[in-house]
């Protein structure tokens, strides 16, 4: 019978023993929760530890659900395990959300600047070049009509000396024949313009 009573004993202190010495924990999200003083609904209520808040946990007893801990009033009571969390509370956890909500509007801020930035680069860049290609696009233009007023000046020109090559043409045979024509004619009267020798009388007539 000792024996049995020993071992009852030892299964109780088994189930109440610290749960690896002290460690954080928060109570869960829910308003709040009941703190007594001993592990379970049947000990007096010491007071309410409100949702979220950081407390340490010294035991656990598995027997009855419930964990000793302390709070951050300096208190130490019981509360149920199932309404003790690892996960950290709203109440600290908002802080550091709406830090993070702030510094990710900034940086999507920034992104959207640095956004708004290279496309009005781009544009800007885009609107250069197009001036550049208008203007391009002009001087070829002009280009082309200083072109074809050269081609056509150079037919003109052309034009001009084949009509000249056709007068100096023309002027030789006029000299060539005017020429014949003088030396013929010089032919026909010179013989007249030179006296004739008078025949001699040797009587024979």
């Amino acid at each position: 019978m000792k024996h049995l009573i020993s071992i009852l004993l030892l299964a109780c202190a088994a189930a109440t023993l610290p749960a690896k010495a002290e460690q954080i924990r928060y109570i869960s999200d829910d308003l709040f929760t009941y703190m007594h003083r001993g592990p379970s609904t049947q000990f007096r209520i010491m007071g309410s530890v409100n949702a979220g808040t950081k407390v340490t946990l010294l035991e656990v007893n598995k027997e009855n659900g419930f964990s000793k801990i302390t709070d951050s009033r300096g208190r130490t009571g019981w509360v149920n395990s199932d309404l003790i969390s690892r996960q950290v509370g709203l109440k600290e956890r908002l802080p550091a959300l709406e830090k993070e909500l702030t510094e990710v509007k900034a940086a999507l801020a920034d992104a959207q600047m640095s956004g708004d930035e290279k496309t009005k680069s781009l544009q800007n860049s885009l609107q250069m070049r197009t001036e550049q290609i208008t203007e391009l696009e002009s001087q070829n233009s002009q280009l082309n009509e200083q072109l074809m007023t050269s081609q056509t000046e150079i037919r003109e020109l052309r034009a001009k000396i084949d009509t000249q090559k056709d007068d100096l043409l023309m002027k030789w045979f006029t000299y060539g024949g005017m020429v014949a024509g003088a030396g013929l004619l010089f032919g026909l009267i010179l013989p007249h313009l030179i006296p004739r020798r008078r025949k001699r009388n040797n009587g024979w007539a």
